[in-house]
Order: structure tokens, then sequence, then C-alpha cells
């Protein structure tokens, strides 16, 4: 198509999908495929772990006994009987819910596309952890929100720099819409938020009427089984509670949902109803028969285990192969570790190298709105088996390595070619 074509397009674009980009994780799925490519790059999970005879079992079984209702369409709210057994997925971490509160979306990005389509007008300052889930991230700024981040440590979100962002805000004559946060084993920096700081976090809101939509597509992937308390359970009033089925059953059946208080959980199946009438009735159908007749809490359990071994491998490897100057969380659970890199060395520039080297990870400006995270990365551990995380971590190391020698030899020449005092 000429250019004189696309400015026909263009200019008729609305003016909100003016700021929107390609998400740098997407773009990286293409490497993937390939073979000789150790991926560590996506949050995808092992679902080769799982038991395919059952699956196919469950499929079957849906065809056979309800398959015209399956293959036909739905409600918007959901259907009945998969909430239900979501309230039970929700009960395995001690979180209290009722399965008319919630509203099944096509995984939780939907789930986050319809919060920020109720709540976000442009211009709306929506509050995040810096860094942030990117898919978050691109959600809020379709709806030209502005992001602000907070900042995060080793127990998660940092309550004081959330009150003084919120009292910054009044003392400008401006309030936040909500913020967004990652509990547990946070994407992508692999820390999950403390107990003491759950509930000091919750008084902050309260004392500023903040709403909170809280993620949780982790929580129950931790390796040693612990549980925290759900920031809706300790107040459903002010928050929304975004979950998943992707990584603890299959990202492919594309189940997700949002538990939320009664007005704002209708607005948000008005949405659903508008975005796409309703969810897959034959794909609600399968995982409700599988969380009805299948051991699902077993393969968590498992999954545990398999991505606790490849944390291991994963930190094992950096440990023994990485320079000088990196450094990284070490998860209890989830899928991450977030590597800082020595100093001089962007992410995103060092990107091209390591995929000619045969390795992918994800640059930190992935996960900031304000251009931040040039001198990390993220490393993804669920995908890859320990082999290949190990041969990968090997790969990224001779490239920093080798950046690292051509950053001190500039600055060395730098310096030797400056004019005498």
């Amino acid at each position: 198509m000429s250019e004189i074509q696309l400015d026909r397009y263009r200019a008729r674009y609305a003016q909100r999908t003016r700021g929107m980009t390609a998400s740098e994780i997407r773009a990286l799925f293409a490497v993937a495929s390939r073979p000789e490519v150790v991926f560590l790059a996506g949050g995808m999970p092992y679902t080769a772990g799982l038991d395919f005879d059952a699956v196919s079992e469950v499929t079957e079984s849906v065809i056979r006994d309800v398959g015209a209702t399956a293959l036909q369409y739905g409600g918007g709210q959901g259907l009945p009987e998969l909430r239900e057994g979501l309230v039970d997925v929700m009960a395995a971490e001690d979180i209290a819910a009722h399965a008319d509160d919630l509203v099944i979306t096509s995984g939780g990005q939907q789930g986050l596309d319809l919060v920020a389509k109720l709540f976000c007008d442009p211009g709306d300052v929506v509050l995040v952890e810096g860094p942030s889930y990117v898919g978050a991230l691109g959600a809020f700024s379709a709806y030209q929100a502005a992001v602000m981040h907070v900042a995060m440590d080793d127990e998660g979100l940092v309550p004081e720099a959330l009150e003084q962002t919120l009292q910054w805000l009044v003392e400008t004559g401006r309030t936040a819409k909500f913020l967004y946060t990652v509990p547990n084993h946070q994407n992508p920096a692999g820390v999950s938020l403390s107990t003491p700081r759950r509930e000091r976090v919750l008084e902050v809101a309260a004392r500023f009427d903040l709403l909170v939509v809280e993620d949780n597509p982790y929580g129950l992937l931790d390796f040693k089984g612990e549980l925290r308390p759900a920031l809706r359970s300790l107040a459903p009033e002010r928050v929304m509670y975004v979950g998943t089925l992707s990584k603890v059953f299959s990202p492919g059946i594309r189940i997700g949902w949002v538990a939320a208080e009664g007005p704002v959980r209708d607005k948000l199946v008005l949405l659903k109803e508008a975005a796409d009438l309703c969810h897959s009735n034959l794909t609600q159908y399968i995982a409700q028969r599988w969380l009805a007749t299948q051991p699902w809490f077993e393969h968590v359990v498992r999954s545990r285990e398999t991505y606790r071994e490849r944390c291991e491998a994963l930190l094992d490897a950096l440990s023994s192969e990485m320079p000088a100057g990196c450094s990284w969380s070490a998860p209890a659970g989830g899928f991450f570790i977030w590597m800082k890199l020595p100093e001089g060395i962007d992410a995103r520039e060092l990107l091209a190298r390591a995929i000619r080297a045969r390795v992918a990870y994800v640059p930190g400006q992935a996960f900031y709105a304000d251009g931040g995270g040039g001198d990390h990365l993220r490393l993804s551990f669920g995908y890859s088996t320990a082999e290949q995380i190990r041969e990968g971590v090997r790969r990224l190391a001779k490239v920093t390595r080798s950046e690292l020698e051509l950053v001190r030899a500039l600055r060395v020449g730098g310096r030797s070619s400056a004019p005498p005092p």
C-alpha cells in the first residue's frame, strides 16, 4: 500500500490510537518459533505438562453431553457453572467470593481492558508499580490514561511512595482513578507484596479514596505453596480482582474473570457484550468441566515444582555466568526474574546482539510508561527447559561481557583523548 493510501486511513484514525505501539513482547514471539533460539522472553506457561488425555476426554464429553449449547451464544456475564468453579479457584487462595460478582473475560487481559474502558477518560491518572505489566500499560494507554509509576522494592510496592504520589496529586488538583498492582510474584519484577504492606497500601488507599485493581495470575504458583492475603479479601468494597486460568490451566482457552461489586460488575457486563457479545461457550464448558472433574490443583502443585526447578537453574546460571555489575531478583514463585545490567549497557540495544547469539529476553523499557528501565531486562523461566535456560544464560553472558568490554573501552578512549586540564 502506498503512502498516499495509508494517509487516507491515518487521517481518520481515532485520536486515542495515536499513542498505540506494538508490544515488545508480542514482537518477540516471532523469534519463539525458531528452534535455535532460547526463548527467555514471553511469560508462557509449561502447557506440555498438561494431561492431554484428560484434556481430550473433557473436550469430548462437552461435545457429547452439551454440544448444541456449547456451540451456541451465551450470556454476557459468563456461564454460571464456570463462575461457581472459579469461586473454588479463588478459595484455594483463601479468597472469599460469590459467583454473582464474577464476569468472565477473554483472559485477564480483556478484564484489564474492560476496567480501563469503564474508568478512564483521556488524561485520567492511573497509578502502577514501577516496573509494571506491559499488557496493563497497553490497556491503559489505549484509553489515553496518564500512567504514573510508584516505586517498589524487594517487598513490593512502597506504601510511603504511594502516599507521597497521592498527596502530590492532591496538591496539584488531580486525583487518580485507581491503583493497578500485581501483588503476587509480580510481572516483571518477580517480587511479592509483604503482608504488612498490603494492609498499609489499603490504609493509604482508604484515606485518599483510591480504588485498587488487583491482578493475580501467579498467586497459586508460589514454590512453597505459601498464601498471602488477597487485597480484595481485605477490602472487597475497594478492590476489583482480575484472575485468569492461563497460568494454572491453559492460555489457549482464554478464560479470565473480574470480581467486582454489583454496580461495577453490571457495567463490565455491558462493556463485555459491546466488545464481543459473549465469551465462547465451548471454552467455558471445557474449563468448567476441567475444574469439576479433574484434579486441577494437583496439576498446579506439579507446575510449582517444575517452575521452581527452572527458576533455580536460571538463578544458578546467572550466578556462575554473568559478569560483575549484574544483579537480579530471587523470586519465590511465578515466572520472572528482573535483572539489572552493568552501568552503561542499554537493554534494548543489547537485545539485537542477543538475538543474533540465539537468546531472547524482554528489555526493561517495555515495563515503563515513562521511558525508564533501560538498564534492566526480564527473563522468564516458564517456557524453556532447565538445560535450555542454562545454555541461554551462557549466550546472554557472552554477549553482555562483550558489550561491557566495549563500554569500558569507549570510556578509556574518551578519557585518553580528552585535553589536559
